[in-house]
């Protein structure tokens, strides 16, 4: 890794990017004073015969040390290169080893020289990843105490090990995981395509590379430039999640060959709707077999990916083993992950160390909201002081209070054929706007909208986009849902109110021309809605060539060309905390 020089936020040391905090003031955190002991390429093997491969980093001089345990299916090699790709998560190296703590970043089989066939968070890999946290509490370098660390798919790593129950593993931070991959490659039906080939086609990619291509001198080189502080600084507001765009491109070109073509084609192909594929890669159905402190966490803007899943766990664990939570705004991530280290130092020197740090001060809820541009907290999710508040879609455009809607819109899709859109009258989305708000309007929580809709099609998308619109027109997207016409089917035994239970089980086609009413839920969200601001709701069924796509993530478009139908007992549920009247006035 180069001379020691420990990363934090103090004088000298080298700056960490992002939030440091949820706004919780700290006490007695480990301080830097180890140099890096660094031992590249160890290896194990788990119990059925595997070698895992994985870096070890340690405390020079420290003795026995608790061990801070993080995996994955990308390359160990590159996560201290200081590279700002979506997939360098394992967190700093530099900041947790100078405090006390063995850094072990690890390959799950399949990938960066483990063996095995990678099965993409299936039962093979969560046994081995049990497997890798009793080897390390072994080792004569750690102390028995193992936590686990980083974020999206390390995150993931550590709910897989947890559900497994490890006898040595004390506490995860699993910031920005996905408990049910159903929900991130199908969004309630609809197929993220382009999250989907990014992901797979980037680790098929990533793992035909040999070790000598990721340590060499040019990577070294290239590694100084990115950690010197006026390029890394650059990083500082870098968003990881536009990154899916190019991967999906370089991807693409790389999913063949097993197990990559054949996990491709389960996943877009064979397994459409929830079956025994995705039942074998759910965590959120074994939340019961968690047994340790869970510190969990996304940012807001994280909403077709890892965001959904952050409130199912909250509801999976909380009082069955402790559990905080930070809900972050843009920034809140950042690649190469170095966010909120200082609180996950924290939250690990209490579990690991004894260390009295504050972590479970107050309420175990912290929340930054958009536009207010503070941190907020509260006991419960959503907060208390949230109830929910209807807007009708009228025919007019415009969200209304539900006695002032009336009348239909309609707007036209095309099948995917190469180079065609819609003549300029017949539109591909809708929108609907409130009138300027006299004053500020604050959403905290679960957001739906309630769809009376008709269609020539036996099935669809139905995607819509929650925006706020500035007085300049400035326009941002601050939450997301998606539906599959056809799953439209509801669990009424296990839905919460503003949060339809969609079991996307079977297909029931659409009958042409009838109105349906379809419950869509779009993520959790926290917003601010300033003064003069205007609410905006977006409906689109292809935001390939029509709507607007979050973050880059767009879908596979469902039927053909077709005519849908909007009616005006169409309802928008907002979770609002404050501002109630000036809605209820519109």
């Amino acid at each position: 890794m180069g001379p020691h020089r420990s990363a934090g936020t103090e004088p000298g040391e080298r700056r960490l990017n992002g939030p440091q905090t949820s706004g919780r003031p700290y006490r007695d955190l480990s301080r830097a004073g180890y140099g890096i002991e660094a031992h590249p390429d160890v290896a194990t093997t788990t119990s059925d015969g595997r070698r895992l491969m994985m870096d070890v980093f340690l405390p020079t001089g420290a003795g026995q040390t608790p061990a801070l345990v993080a995996a994955s299916p990308y390359p160990r090699q590159l996560q201290n290169t200081g590279a700002p790709f979506g997939f360098i998560e394992a967190g700093a190296t530099d900041f947790f080893v100078p405090r006390g703590y063995a850094h072990v970043i690890a390959n799950v089989p399949g990938t960066g020289g483990s063996e095995g066939i990678y099965g993409l968070f299936d039962g093979n890999e969560r046994a081995a990843v049990h497997d890798l946290v009793e080897w390390v509490a072994a080792q004569p370098w750690c102390d028995g105490n193992v936590g686990m660390i980083g974020i999206s798919a390390f995150a993931m790593a550590q709910l897989e090990a947890a559900v497994e129950r490890p006898a040595h593993l004390r506490a995860i931070f699993p910031v920005a995981a996905t408990l049910d991959l159903y929900e991130a490659v199908y969004h309630h039906g609809v197929f993220s395509s382009r999250f989907a080939t990014g992901f797979l086609g980037g680790i098929a990619f990533l793992a035909a590379r040999s070790s000598r291509a990721f340590r060499n001198r040019v990577v070294d080189a290239v590694s100084h430039l990115l950690r010197s502080q006026p390029v890394h600084e650059r990083f500082a507001h870098f968003k990881g999640e536009a990154a899916i765009a190019a991967l999906a491109v370089v991807g693409a070109r790389h999913i063949s060959g097993p197990p990559w073509d054949d996990l491709f084609v389960a996943l877009s192909v064979d397994h459409p709707t929830r079956d025994d594929f995705w039942a074998e890669r759910d965590l959120a159905a074994r939340l019961s077999q968690v047994e340790v402190p869970c510190y969990l966490g996304c940012d807001w803007d994280n909403v077709p990916l890892h965001l959904p899943s952050t409130f199912t766990a909250w509801r999976g664990l909380t009082g069955r083993v402790p559990v905080r939570m930070a809900l972050m705004g843009s920034g809140g991530l950042t690649w190469p992950w170095e966010s909120l280290h200082i609180e996950a130092l924290a939250w690990f020197d209490h579990w690991m160390k004894g260390r009295d740090t504050g972590i479970l001060d107050g309420p175990p809820i912290r929340y930054w909201v958009p536009g207010a541009e503070e941190w907020r907290a509260s006991d419960t999710w959503p907060p208390p002081t949230a109830h929910g508040v209807e807007l009708a879609l009228s025919g007019d455009g415009r969200l209304v209070p539900p006695a002032a809607a009336a009348g239909t819109r309609d707007y036209v899709v095309l099948a995917p054929t190469r180079g065609t859109r819609p003549a300029p009258r017949l539109a591909g989305e809708l929108t609907w706007e409130s009138t300027a708000l006299r004053d500020p309007v604050e959403v905290v929580g679960p957001v739906e909208v309630v769809l009376d809709a008709a269609s020539t099609a036996t099935d669809t998308a139905w995607m819509f986009t929650l925006q706020d619109v500035a007085d300049d027109g400035e326009a941002t997207n601050v939450t997301a849902g998606w539906l599959r016409a056809a799953l439209r089917d509801m669990d009424d035994a296990h839905s919460e109110p503003g949060r339809p239970e969609l079991p996307c089980r079977s297909l029931r086609p659409v009958p042409p021309g009838e109105v349906v009413r379809y419950r869509v839920p779009l993520v959790d969200t926290a917003r601010r809605f300033g003064r003069h601001h205007r609410i905006r709701l977006v409906l689109a069924s292809d935001d390939v060539r029509d709507g607007p796509d979050f973050s880059g993530f767009q879908h596979t478009p469902i039927g053909g060309t077709a005519r849908h139908t909007v009616h005006a007992s169409s309802i928008l549920r907002l979770p609002v905390v404050d501002g109630d009247e000036v809605l209820t006035s519109l």
